[in-house]
């Protein structure tokens, strides 16, 4: 198939869920894609084809960006990171904190996880307002490694987080859907 018709395979498979979490919300519901193995795979497949050559490590983020970062770095031969949420890494972790719209949120990475100068591709499922990938970029900052791409499943454009990343310096990201 090609990347147009696999798009559409994918696009088709995330559900408008209206009113959840609250009134007023239309949640983009990933489970019927993931629990098609066309769709599923046509999406690792997608998300392995956007990634550039030569990444050392790939980043998934609590808790559905590890559904999609795990198979995509095996895919490419490459180490898998988990950046998890405070309190759920064992061992030294650095962490850093961002604004959310209704809130704040920590992010966490084991400190010794990436060597400096690693080139990562950071994997999430839903590109929003970009502040999970954002405090990602800053820990992978922190670290040393080298943000060479991020690769999303799904960017919600209305909530201008793509242009949020620009302006954090992160241009390259590539989306499979975009609505």
């Amino acid at each position: 198939m090609t990347s147009d018709t696999n798009r559409e395979l994918i696009g088709s498979l995330i559900v408008d869920v209206p009113d959840f979490p609250k009134p007023g919300v239309v949640f983009k519901d990933i489970t019927p894609l993931l629990a098609s193995p066309e769709g599923f795979q046509t999406a690792v497949d997608e998300l392995v084809a956007s990634a550039p050559e030569g990444i050392d490590v790939v980043v998934g983020m609590e808790a559905r960006g590890f559904i999609f970062a795990a198979p995509v770095a095996l895919a490419l031969g490459a180490g898998f990171v988990p950046v998890r949420k405070p309190g759920k890494l064992p061992g030294e972790t650095i962490s850093h904190s961002f604004e959310l719209e209704y809130g704040s949120e920590t992010l966490t990475m084991h400190r010794n996880a990436i060597t400096p100068g690693a080139r990562v591709l950071v994997v999430d499922d839903v590109l929003a307002t970009g502040g999970t990938i954002g405090a990602t970029a800053e820990l992978l900052k922190a670290m040393g490694a080298e943000l060479v791409h991020v690769s999303v499943v799904m960017e919600l454009s209305f909530l201008h987080g793509r242009e949020r990343l620009v302006e954090m310096g992160i241009d390259k990201c590539t989306a499979l859907v975009t609505v």
